[in-house]
């Protein structure tokens, strides 16, 4: 029998499970990872003290180019938006909660990642 090669980690779910772990550090519960739904997905969800938070990770290695945060364009944002509201009309028991958009802008290399926590980076 031959011994196939366990697949390595892609650089975007690693960089998803730095962004989770930094923020269970900083406080937040997280409630969901990679909520998927017909019109997107959301990367992580969860409560920062009382705000239901819906959070973009998003990785570069460098930012030569193109800032982090430029890459996710007004699209991106709408997607992210129709998922949050499918989201709560999933989950009744957030509905009353107060909403938040944030991103998690990692760069550098990953196993001594640069970690910026944007709140309120984009409005429904």
């Amino acid at each position: 029998m031959i011994n196939k090669p366990k697949p390595v980690k892609h650089a975007g779910k690693i960089a998803e499970d730095i962004a989770a772990q930094y923020l269970i550090n900083q406080g937040l519960k997280l409630l969901d990872r990679n909520a998927h739904c017909r019109f997107g997905e959301i990367d992580l969800i969860g409560l920062d003290k009382e705000i239901l938070t819906f959070i973009e990770v998003r990785y570069r290695k460098n930012e030569q180019y193109l800032a982090v945060v430029e890459t996710i364009d007004q699209s991106k944002c709408r997607k992210i938006i129709i998922s949050s509201e499918y989201y709560l009309s999933q989950h009744n028991n957030y509905r009353s909660y107060q909403c938040r958009y944030d991103v998690i802008a990692i760069t550098g290399e990953l196993d001594k990642p640069v970690i910026e926590w944007i709140k309120n980076a984009f409005q429904a």
